[in-house]
């Protein structure tokens, strides 16, 4: 890295946002494309020669790193004004994705199945991203190895080739120890190519999955059972191009329903699928919010304190990890006691010792977060952690009394596309501050 860009990523790790508390949120606001989906939709595009077309795809941290990652193998990549991205791998020379691309980003490890698939052969380094716990790619090897890949791990790489005597990957049933979301993304990428027949058991059936999948059979794949726990997938010789919409992006939505929830106001969040956020918005409406699908989105009214919710995380449908930050701050100032269960990560409380600065009375006894409400929060300077713990952080601010600053927004960044910009435009009091 030269000085120039050392300044750079200088100047962006010190960007801070000024919060100033107390203002209720009306308006309109557009929810951006999954980050979730985009990323391993920009993976699939490695699979075919054939230009691929990616619509909404959002302004993130996270997608510029994916973006220079496959630009280095060899991709050749258009970014459009209306959000689109055009890649076209016919030009990929480098199956391989080095540690200095992708030490900030987990999913990475999502190159390891279209790249194999494709060329038989990959170099993809293990993956960094949040300092949320272990995530393991045990199973992203096991089942890459079932269908006939030989892999070793050394020097914090993963090296796969297909194995000696076969040109091409072989169908196989798939049974993972554990639900993985980006472990089925890979299988489902790296199937799509392989001779013969693959069955997915305990697949993820997360919103970005279906999505993934939506845009394969566009590009020529055969896949049925993706949304279940059981997905089929008969391999084909080629895949062709295509033209794909990433779906809108849940977290955020429910970002934005938290931050309506605390705050007050009426908001309708354009793009917003209410369809993937069951959990989220069953909890929201016993907590005295109103949330209402309606045409082109969803619709978020609150006013007066709220009344405080339990929760347990688990895998989607039900409530999701990404949402306990958020969910939490909201419980910080509503009436009555709450208890938030993280079955996930095991080190995804980090938020909470700087939502106490804030005035939250929040206690820790393993996977259990205890919060009582407190009538008000207190303006205060505090650090983001991770990405849902950053936009925690932002939703206790809008809602404390006083000056909040977040610092370390490089974190939030990586998730969410303009997020200050966003809330300014339905009536908070935030800034960024170089």
């Amino acid at each position: 890295m030269g000085p120039a860009a050392k300044v750079v990523r200088a100047q962006k790790t010190m960007d801070k946002l000024l919060i100033r508390g107390g203002r209720s949120l009306h308006g309109t606001v557009r929810i951006s494309g999954a980050k979730n989906a985009a990323l391993p939709e920009l993976c699939a595009t490695l699979l075919t020669t054939e230009p691929v077309t990616l619509r909404n795809v959002p302004r993130l941290q996270d997608v510029s790193t994916m973006l220079k990652l496959i630009r280095h193998m060899g991709v050749q990549i258009a970014q459009h004004a209306d959000g689109s991205v055009s890649a076209n791998a016919g030009t990929l020379t480098l199956p391989e994705a080095p540690y200095e691309l992708v030490k900030t980003m987990r999913a990475s490890v999502l190159a390891l199945g279209p790249l194999l698939a494709r060329f038989g052969h990959a170099k993809v380094s293990l993956p960094g991203g949040c300092a949320i716990g272990s995530r393991p790619v045990d199973q992203h090897l096991k089942g890459l190895a079932a269908m006939g890949a030989d892999i070793v791990v050394e020097h914090g790489y993963m090296l796969a080739r297909v194995g000696a005597g076969r040109t091409r990957l072989k169908g196989a049933r798939i049974t993972t120890d554990m639900v993985t979301v980006t472990g089925t993304e890979n299988f489902l990428m790296a199937a799509a190519l392989a001779e013969g027949e693959t069955i997915l058991e305990n697949a993820a059936q997360e919103p970005e999955i279906p999505d993934l999948a939506e845009m394969l059979i566009a590009m020529g794949a055969r896949i049925e059972g993706h949304g279940t726990s059981r997905i089929r997938i008969r391999g084909v010789e080629a895949l062709h191009g295509c033209d794909h919409q990433v779906v809108a992006d849940r977290i955020e939505a429910g970002t934005f329903l938290c931050a309506v929830a605390a705050a007050g106001g009426d908001v309708l969040l354009q793009h917003g699928r209410a369809d993937h956020l069951d959990a989220v918005i069953e909890k929201l409406m016993a907590a005295g919010a109103t949330v209402t699908a309606v045409e082109g989105g969803i619709r978020v009214q609150s006013s007066g304190r709220l009344q405080a919710q339990g929760f347990r995380t688990t895998e989607y449908p039900g409530f999701p990890t990404d949402m306990q930050a958020q969910f939490m701050a909201l419980n910080c100032i509503s009436n009555g006691a709450s208890k938030a269960t993280e079955t996930i990560f095991e080190n995804r409380f980090m938020h909470v010792n700087e939502l106490v600065r804030l005035g939250a009375n929040i206690q820790i006894e393993g996977k259990v977060a205890l919060v009582q409400g407190v009538a008000a929060l207190s303006g205060a300077t505090v650090m983001a952690t991770d990405l849902r713990a950053s936009a925690s952080l932002v939703i206790a601010g809008l809602v404390a009394q006083g000056e909040t600053v977040v610092e370390r927004i490089y974190h939030l960044d990586r998730g969410y596309d303009q997020m200050e910009s966003k809330l300014r435009g339905i009536g908070a009091d935030i800034e960024r501050v170089k």
